[in-house]
């Protein structure tokens, strides 16, 4: 009862502060506007529908930017929009040509992507600097919004990138249908809460970032005005340590289910709490016995603009077992590790992390941001003194929008990793990137 309480009342005062336009809807709008349509099979003969139609679409395009699951770097809305005569179904393709340019030094980090963890202790003496270019992160969509008599409305999402081998090879990002208040597909966890996370140019972004991606099933639907829940079944993807002499993996059986329940007070202002819980299987080898544990994560995250230039972002996450989703740990088999008191034993190990960004807006379309977030990882007593402990990652960029499709933004980043043994390193990070979108 208190913690319902608590969280009304937590979000009663965000919901006071943010009720204005700001200037990141501002641009939204622009962005929106910048939509051109073309119907494919003869414009209404009225002007007045015209009109009625293009004042409706640009709503469904700006609500496009407001999606539950959507954080900022993710695809911009089509610029060229196909809409049938009676406006029921509208068809969009779109793309994104992204590429980004760093350079390491005070020993570099050896990934495209800038994650505390990947940080060599100590450092490779033959890769003190580093400079490359990437295009990862250049997308191509697909998205289809209509409305007919059976279903209701429903939208039908593809997205592809080149974010593979590295950065170059295309592969599938999303591929789902939402058909009223179901969701099918390829899509986003509802574990996760991507925008609460804070604009990164770099491609790891926040070192305790959940942002899985898996083939679901999901029922959301929004009450009381304010209020959405939801829950899901997702396909699940475990990371086990497992030795295959004394442990082995299990194939898996049960699928994820996760859920979460948010208070939205004004679109793209939210705050969300979400679980997850996980079926996390291995054989002891010497036993000759299939174990079956649970795993399970905690996530409380928000965005408010308490002020029309001024966006917070907020996400904390706790469990155990659940490093396979998501985090620094996500580069390793932290689901289930060895335990020190017998190697034929795994368990599933306790993490805890954090993340704080805030980003003023200048104009609506030029905007800073600085955040900050750290991941710890918490195993029993007897861990090897070379074991990562916790990693922080922090970082301050600034984006411009020269037009509504082209953008530019540069970055400096700052990461430390920690072992269990007391030594550390940093390591620092430039960042430049140029986007353009249609």
């Amino acid at each position: 009862m208190k913690s319902s309480l608590l969280f009304t009342t937590f979000a009663s005062v965000l919901c006071f502060f943010g009720q204005a336009q700001t200037m990141p809807d501002s641009h939204i709008k622009e962005k929106a506007a910048s939509t051109k349509i073309i119907y494919i099979d003869g414009k209404p003969e009225s002007e007045t529908v015209r009109r009625h139609d293009l004042d409706s679409i640009r709503n469904v395009v700006s609500m496009y930017y407001y999606d539950q699951f959507r954080h900022f770097m993710d695809p911009d809305s089509p610029y060229f929009l196909f809409m049938s005569k009676d406006s029921q179904m509208s068809m969009g393709i779109g793309g994104g040509v992204r590429m980004r340019a760093y350079y390491d030094w005070g020993g570099a980090v050896p990934s495209s992507a800038f994650a505390p963890i990947t940080i060599p202790i100590p450092a490779n003496p033959a890769s003190m600097r580093h400079f490359a270019t990437v295009p990862s992160g250049t997308y191509l969509f697909f998205r289809v919004i209509g409305r007919c008599s059976p279903l209701g409305e429903y939208q039908l999402y593809i997205e592809s990138d080149f974010t593979g081998y590295q950065g170059r090879d295309f592969k599938l990002k999303k591929a789902y249908a939402t058909v009223g208040d179901f969701t099918f597909g390829y899509a986003s966890s509802t574990f996760s809460d991507p925008m609460a996370l804070p604009p990164v140019v770099d491609a790891a972004g926040p070192n305790n970032k959940f942002s899985a991606t898996s083939v679901l099933a999901r029922y959301m639907p929004q009450f009381k005005q304010h209020w959405y829940a939801g829950v899901s079944v997702e396909t699940p993807s475990t990371m086990v340590a497992a030795d295959n002499v004394n442990t082995r993996p299990v194939s898996e059986w049960l699928p994820d289910a996760a859920a979460m329940l948010q208070y939205e007070w004004q679109r793209g202002q939210h705050v969300r709490l979400s679980g997850i819980v996980r079926s996390l299987s291995y054989r002891d080898m010497v036993a000759e016995r299939n174990h079956n544990l649970a795993g399970w994560g905690m996530q409380l995250s928000s965005v408010a603009r308490p002020h029309n230039r001024v966006t917070t972002y907020l996400t904390a996450n706790y469990g155990y077992g659940y490093a396979g989703l998501g985090s620094d740990l996500l580069y390793g088999a932290y689901d289930l590790i060895v335990d020190p008191e017998n190697p034929a034993k795994l368990y599933a190990p306790a993490s805890y992390g954090w993340c704080a960004g805030v980003q003023y807006n200048f104009k609506p379309n030029l905007f800073a941001t600085v955040s900050a977030s750290q991941t710890r990882f918490l195993p029993k007593d007897g861990v090897s003194p070379e074991e990562y402990k916790y990693g922080v990652f922090a970082c301050a960029n600034v984006f411009w929008s020269i037009l509504p499709r082209v953008t530019v933004a540069a970055e400096l980043d700052y990461g430390f990793r920690r072992n269990f043994s007391g030594t550390g390193r940093s390591a620092h990070r430039a960042n430049v990137m140029a986007s353009f979108t249609f």
